[in-house]
Formats: structure tokens, sequence, C-alpha cells
């Protein structure tokens, strides 16, 4: 029975993604754009969150173990320290981790989580700036620019404005940015990726450390902070995001793209998902970043879903795909402007999609 199955399996497959196309050819794309896939990992998702058992923090402190640089923390949105233990992510002889969810407000975050003082720990260690350059990072600036124009048209011309890429690495958006007419400036724990990002075009203005330390960031005066896939790093996020709203002009805003916790990828994959790397620690989605922004002092945010249509894909494909995205804001990765003041939606023509947070 098995050999037939093993027969029987590339067949189904091979007629379901050739003949009749219902399945997309991206692997990727599947739990989004495959008959019934997005329906049915919600359900298990649903599931997965009845029958997951929610203890007390004793007790769940009781039976972990707490590395050198970790400790036991209370979720950062409300201070819950309940928890319902969902994943343990593990690459075997290397690392593994543990992602709970706080049954108060649904925030899903690594506990125990990392020392905010041993974060560097995790970037000082191996060639981090080289990873970050290459055909990975040609990837990257092509990402950045969709982005950008999405929320266009506040990131079409920078015309002299004052950008700061908190995270930014090697520099990557910093070169987008400069080329766009920003005047860039960016900061980041990693002194060869930082190296690196000196060298690239209107590089002059990127540091080591942390903005409170730069006397030129600490300033403050931004029009606009970026955080690209630098969210899900930050072991105390309300803390760091309130410091960077402190760093924005009156009329400011934040760019934040990161991992999103509703997607369908990590519905259908669990421990396969993307988002479980080894320095990730923090992960928001729709309903949890907004708490995360009002806390820390902005009155509006924007969401744009993101659809990533793979190359191929039939018109039925598509319009699956971005029903499914839809429905709660399911895509892949959490990309959402923040705005200091009220009425910065409507200034940049986005006022229509605008969440209010006062």
């Amino acid at each position: 029975m098995a050999e037939l199955s093993s027969r029987v399996r590339p067949v189904v497959h091979r007629l379901l993604i050739g003949k009749f196309k219902l399945v997309p050819r991206s692997a990727a794309a599947r739990p989004y754009g495959t008959p019934g896939w997005a329906r049915a990992a919600e359900l298990r998702w649903r599931w997965k969150l009845r029958r997951t058992p929610i203890e007390s923090g004793e007790d769940y402190a009781a039976r972990s173990t707490v590395g050198e640089i970790e400790e036991m923390v209370p979720c950062a949105l409300c201070g819950d320290r309940r928890v319902q233990h969902l994943f343990s992510p593990t690459r075997p002889g290397r690392w593994t981790y543990h992602v709970v969810r706080c049954p108060s407000c649904g925030f899903l975050y690594r506990n125990p989580g990392v020392k905010p003082e041993r974060l560097g720990d995790l970037y000082t260690k191996g060639n981090y700036g080289k990873f970050l350059t290459g055909r990975y990072g040609k990837k990257r600036q092509r990402g950045y620019r969709a982005i950008m124009d999405d929320f266009a048209p506040a990131f079409g011309d920078g015309a002299g404005r004052r950008v700061l890429d908190y995270g930014s690495g090697a520099g990557l958006f910093l070169e987008v940015a400069h080329e766009r007419g920003f005047d860039a400036y960016g900061i980041d724990l990693s002194p060869d990726a930082v190296a690196i990002a000196r060298k690239r075009p209107g590089g002059a203005q990127f540091f080591v450390g942390t903005p409170l330390e730069v006397p030129e960031i600490a300033a403050g005066g931004f029009d606009v902070v970026t955080l690209w896939s630098v969210l899900a790093h930050l072991p105390r996020p309300v803390d760091d995001i309130r410091m960077l709203r402190g760093l924005l002009a009156d009329d400011g805003m934040l760019l934040i793209s990161t991992v999103n916790a509703n997607s369908l990828t990590l519905k259908a994959g669990g421990l396969k998902w993307g988002g479980f790397t080894p320095n990730h620690l923090v992960f928001f989605s729709p309903t949890t970043m907004p708490r995360l922004l009002r806390q820390a002092g902005f009155a509006a945010v924007v969401f744009r879903p993101m659809y990533a249509v793979p190359p191929g894909a039939t018109p039925r494909q598509e319009q699956r795909l971005r029903a499914a995205v839809d429905r709660g804001n399911q895509g892949r990765m959490l990309r959402a402007l923040a705005f200091a003041s009220p009425g910065g939606p409507a200034r940049w023509g986005m006022a229509a999609d605008a969440v209010s947070l006062l």
C-alpha cells in the first residue's frame, strides 16, 4: 500500500499543478491559492488555540530551562504572565527556543526571552553584514521599493526629508532612500554591517549602537523612521517603539515591515514557518500591532496587505490568493505605516484606510 501511495502521489500532484492548475506551482502560495486549503488552515489554527492549555507563569517557569542570555518574561503588551505554549522551533545541535501566546491579548512571543543587555550577542558573531548583501540584498531592495510604492505618495519623493532606518544592517534600504532624495541616517548593533553600509552612496551617517547613544540621532526631528524586519528582534518592543516615536517630528511616520503572526503560512505550516529564526523574539499580528502603537503614542495606522502573487499564477489562483489574504490580513508579512499626528493619514491621502489609535 505504501508503495502504491508513493507512485500515485506524484501523478496526482502533476495533474493538480500541470493539467488542472488547481494548485499553484509556488509552494509558498499553496496555502493561499489552493481551493479549501486556506479555510482548512484557519480551522486548524483555531482548534490549536482552543486545545492548547493555559499555564500560570509560575508553572511554566518551573518546567522551563533558561539559557545564559535569557530570562522569563511577561507579555510585553498587557503584562499577563499566563501562557499557551504553542511551538518549540529547533535546529538540532544549534539552537532551540519556545514560542508562547498570551491568553489575554493574543500576542505571540519567545519565552524565555533574551535579556535586552545581551541582544547584541545575536549579531556580533559571524559575518552578519555579508549575509545582508549579494543576491539576497538585491531581492530585499526590490521589496523595499514595492512597499514604498504601496504607501505612495508618502515615499515617492524624499525631497530632503530626514529618514532614520533603525536596524539598518548593511544599508540596503538607505541606498534606496538616498536614490529617492531622502536625507538618510542608519543605526545598527552589527559593526561589520555598518562598515559595509558606510561604503554605500549616502552612507556617511551610519552608526553602531543605539539611537540615544548617537547625538546626531538622539536630537530627533526625523520625518520618517523605518523598521525593515527589525520589530521581531526587539525584546522590549513597547519601550523601543515609544523611543522611536520620540525621535519623530510632530507629523512624522513610522514604517514597519515584519513577519505576520496571522499569516496563513504560519497557520498551515506550523514549525515550518519561515518566521521562526533564532533571533526573532516577538511576532505581531494585525490585532496586536495597533495595541503596540497605541501604547507607544501613535495616533493612527494604515495597513497594506501583502499578496505576493507568484509568476505564472492563473487569474483564478490569484483571485483565491487575494481573497485568503484579505480575510484578516493573512499575508506572509505585516506592513504598517503609523502616524504621530491624527491628521497624518489625510495629509498623505490615506484617510479612508486609516485606523484611529486615539
